[in-house]
């Protein structure tokens, strides 16, 4: 084959590899993973700083990490287009996004990772949740799963003691009635901590419902793991 032969060749494969990813990301997503974060973890794995707001340190709680659209086979669409973000639309809510759905990333703190997040995942279901609904479905789903709750009353404190992963768990699917998907990361000393937990949603986002597939590419835990204060 010559030079120009090959040439073509290269391009027919990444205009029909394009052309899958395209497809890939306009199929119908089949459920939401709602995900929240121990900030304590976040702030505390090896090679990140955390950026406070104005306002100063939030009180200890878990937060919103994302409200992100899946496909069945546990792949995930994202950066899907269509739906400009307006941050008008979100002023009657501000004030509890900036309370459950904070960012301490630096420099992305607030506004930045609500852009974020509508431009990468709330964009994928757009086609059932518009902008506002789909920060209200958040919103909801995290007055309704309330994460340091169900541990406290297991006697799983963020007091920077290790726990089992089961226990962990257990605790969780006890007070929502679902098995949680927990994810961990690791501290400056190579300890696995609990970082997130996640549930699965419906389409409608707002009815918790089993999990069918682990998410791709997530993080492995121990069967001990720290639960670090904050």
């Amino acid at each position: 084959m010559g030079k120009w032969g090959s040439s073509m060749l290269i391009k027919l494969s990444l205009m029909l590899s394009l052309s899958v990813v395209a497809l890939a990301n306009n199929g119908d997503f089949h459920l939401f993973y709602f995900v929240q974060q121990w900030l304590g973890s976040y702030c505390d794995q090896h090679g990140e700083r955390c950026c406070f707001p104005d306002s100063g340190k939030p009180a200890a709680e878990f937060s919103i990490y994302g409200l992100w659209p899946y496909y069945n086979d546990g792949s995930f669409p994202y950066n899907c287009g269509g739906g400009n973000f307006n941050e008008a639309l979100l002023k009657p809510m501000q004030d509890n996004l900036r309370k459950e759905w904070p960012s301490f990333t630096c420099p992305q703190i607030g506004r930045k990772f609500w852009v974020h997040e509508w431009n990468k995942h709330g964009t994928c279901s757009k086609s059932v949740l518009g902008e506002v609904a789909y920060f209200k479905a958040a919103l909801a789903l995290k007055n309704r799963v309330n994460i340091l709750q169900a541990l406290t009353r297991a006697g799983i404190r963020p007091n920077n003691q290790m726990y089992p992963l089961k226990a962990v768990k257990k605790a969780i699917a006890r007070a929502t009635g679902f098995h949680p998907w927990v994810v961990c990361n690791s501290n400056s000393q190579g300890v696995s901590q609990i970082w997130q937990v996640s549930m699965c949603v419906d389409r409608t986002g707002t009815r918790l419902i089993n999990c069918p597939f682990v998410p791709k590419g997530q993080g492995d835990c121990g069967s001990q793991i720290k639960f670090p204060s904050y």
